[in-house]
């Protein structure tokens, strides 16, 4: 009985929207134990589901037992439309591009389900798999960079030396043993740009990120009030940050995506701090409908369009 190819597998892939996919073997990669490292730093901050979850994360076979291949795959979120590094209107709300059309979990979700029900019909075999999209224990960029998806760079995004970094990324675990892919190489060299750049000095040394530190961390996973010494930093932002992304050399050319899914809402297409802080709780609950921005809640959006037009006000 032959098995399912490699081959076969990212070419529908392709086929159904991905940009790219890989296959890497689901073993003890080194980079994955960096992770208990980060954590016992501290530099996940409250997000204690990572700390739960730490020994699932070590490898996906404490996932799925049988899993011996991870399918990786990759789909550019990038649009026309400036870098926030290229405009200088700081009344403008500064939100993450990948945050400004329908939520990925759910169109890269049923993207993966397509392919994995491909691979049933295709597959002359039976076999286990459970699809990821930024949701499971899963080490995703480690895997994304074995799987020759791209390599991680030194701010810590998997950048592809064709597509940039500007990738959602989604896996499958799969219990068939697909030939896999050679591993990306770093091609970062002596480039330092995302470090100098951050506002808050969160990447605290190549490919090591402080998220307690980070804008995206605090305007979207902190629950609370803003620490009061990074409030100043976080300037207009008010979900999530693209800095570090977008001084990339490798998103100088970085391709973009007709793809309706990723087009900017209207509610979230440059919008001014003031026309956000204007928003009754009903047109905001709407607004967020099926958006990924959802995970900062109603309430962290208000606190952060607050923050950001406190920072504005300062500055004039």
């Amino acid at each position: 009985m032959s098995h399912l190819s490699s081959e076969s597998v990212k070419a529908a892939a392709l086929r159904l929207g991905f940009d790219a996919c890989g296959i890497a073997p689901a073993s003890d990669h080194p980079e994955l134990k960096f992770f208990n490292e980060w954590l016992a730093r501290g530099y996940a901050g409250s997000m204690a589901y990572l700390q739960r979850s730490a020994s699932r994360r070590a490898d996906v076979r404490e996932v799925m037992p049988n899993a011996q291949s991870v399918i990786a795959t990759a789909t550019v979120y990038n649009t026309e439309r400036p870098y926030s590094t290229e405009e200088s209107d700081s009344s403008r709300a500064g939100i993450a591009r990948y945050a400004w059309g329908d939520d990925y979990h759910d169109v890269i979700g049923r993207r993966l389900d397509a392919l994995v029900g491909w691979m049933r019909e295709a597959s002359p075999e039976a076999f286990d798999a459970r699809a990821y999209v930024d949701t499971g224990p899963v080490q995703e960029r480690v895997y994304a960079q074995h799987a020759g998806i791209g390599w991680i760079g030194k701010n810590t995004c998997v950048i592809n030396p064709q597509l940039g970094s500007w990738i959602f990324l989604g896996e499958i675990l799969c219990s068939l043993p697909l030939d896999p892919d050679v591993p990306s190489y770093d091609q970062c060299g002596t480039c330092t740009l995302c470090l100098e750049a951050c506002p808050t000095r969160a990447i605290v040394a190549p490919g090591q990120l402080d998220s307690t530190r980070c804008i995206s961390y605090l305007t979207i996973e902190h629950r609370g009030e803003l620490p009061e010494p990074m409030v100043n930093a976080i300037g207009s932002h008010v979900y999530g940050c693209d800095i570090c992304q977008e001084v990339c050399p490798w998103n100088q050319v970085a391709p973009t995506s007709s793809d309706p899914a990723w087009q900017p809402r209207p509610s979230w297409d440059a919008p001014a701090l003031e026309t956000l802080d204007a928003m009754s709780d009903e047109e905001m609950c709407g607004a967020l409908a099926g958006s990924a921005m959802r995970r900062a809640k109603a309430e962290g959006l208000r606190r952060n369009i607050r923050a950001a037009l406190a920072n504005v006000s300062k500055a004039r």
